[in-house]
């Protein structure tokens, strides 16, 4: 059972990353058309005459995680050298499909610059990977004690990853305070109610408390062993990333920016509440996990338009970042609707012992 779970956390993880790689690519998904132009004619252009380290770098790093992935991913059928060559033929291949789909894209535009990093990116991330990924993902140290405090359960997998997921929602400077699954920004339908201060606190401080609870139980669930120290720290790494994606995204005079009346009421409560939800048994965690992430996601929805927060986003230029902004954007729209699915069929395998 450890191989079956372990082949497909790499999988999970692969493919997963391959999906963010298609929608940061395209975004923002509109205008597509014809230009009527040879759509392989980038690979034979001369090189971008303005370019800087960071376009470089980022184009690297971005492929570098799908080269760890996918090569460790392989190896479970293929001897280091074959998966970390079949890896880079494949990140390769991917990045080639993403730059000529650009040319169909207004906004885009096909680079073999581009191509050349992600590649090198996918290139060394397959190194380290046939190196280490096995390794680290399967028989290391970190992986023996994942396999210790983890719950042997059907789904933990996937639950790993969105977990993981959530934390990504943090990055987005644009969502409230932990609350995910606003369809509402996603689809660009006008405020169902009009802003007013004093009930805007209420509301920002329940999608606070209640987007924590779901995660922190979420969490919790899928630990067997130090389950409340190791959930702890994960809700104060959410609140390390939400600071950071602030101070780098729009300036270290704005890394505070999100802590409001309403945001540290809603941290306040939500620990108590995840806190005094952590004893009680399986079943009855489960179902006010996904009572709490419905509740957070129907007040995401119904809250009106802070101006307070679109004043400051009007300083922010997302620039070189426009494409990580609506992968966020995107990862934050449809996590809810991920989790609670889940939730659903998440169940432990014969008799675990809980160790809190």
């Amino acid at each position: 059972m450890a191989n079956h779970s372990r082949t497909h956390l790499t999988l999970y993880l692969t493919s997963g990353y391959a999906l963010l790689i298609l929608y940061a690519s395209l975004y923002p998904l509109a205008g597509w058309h014809d230009s009527g132009g040879d759509s392989l004619a980038f690979l034979g252009a001369a090189w971008p005459r303005y370019y800087t380290g960071f376009d470089l770098a980022t184009n690297i790093i971005a492929y570098l995680p799908f080269g760890f992935f996918c090569t460790a991913a392989l190896r479970h059928r293929l001897a280091p050298l074959s998966a970390w060559l079949v890896a880079v033929a494949l990140g390769g291949g991917l990045s080639l499909v993403m730059e000529w789909l650009q040319n169909y894209l207004p906004n885009r535009v096909p680079s073999n610059l581009d191509l050349a990093c992600n590649a090198a990116g996918t290139l060394l991330g397959g190194m380290i990977g046939a190196t280490w990924g096995a390794h680290a993902l399967d028989d290391g140290r970190l992986a023996r004690w994942r396999r210790q405090i983890m719950m042997r359960a059907y789904g933990a997998d996937v639950g790993v990853l969105l977990v993981g997921a959530w934390l990504m929602t943090q990055l987005s400077p644009e969502t409230l305070l932990f609350g995910s699954g606003n369809l509402r920004q996603m689809l660009d339908l006008p405020p169902v109610q009009p802003f007013l201060p004093e009930r805007f606190v209420n509301l920002e401080a329940a999608i606070a408390a209640a987007g924590l609870l779901a995660a922190g139980l979420m969490t919790t669930l899928l630990l067997r062993r130090h389950a409340r120290l190791l959930t702890g720290g994960l809700l104060m790494l959410a609140v390390l990333v939400k600071i950071l994606a602030h101070a780098l995204l729009m300036g270290p005079a704005a890394a505070l920016a999100w802590i409001t009346p309403g945001n540290s009421i809603g941290i306040g409560v939500g620990l108590v509440l995840w806190w005094s939800a952590s004893f009680l048994v399986f079943p009855l965690q489960r179902a006010v996990a996904a009572l709490a992430l419905l509740f957070a996601t129907v007040m995401v929805n119904v809250a009106p338009e802070n101006p307070y927060l679109l004043n400051t986003l009007h300083i922010w230029n997302p620039g070189q970042f426009l494409s990580f902004n609506g992968l966020t954007r995107l990862i934050s729209s449809l996590w809810p609707f991920l989790a609670l699915p889940w939730l659903m069929i998440y169940r432990p395998e014969g008799n675990n012992a809980l160790d809190y």
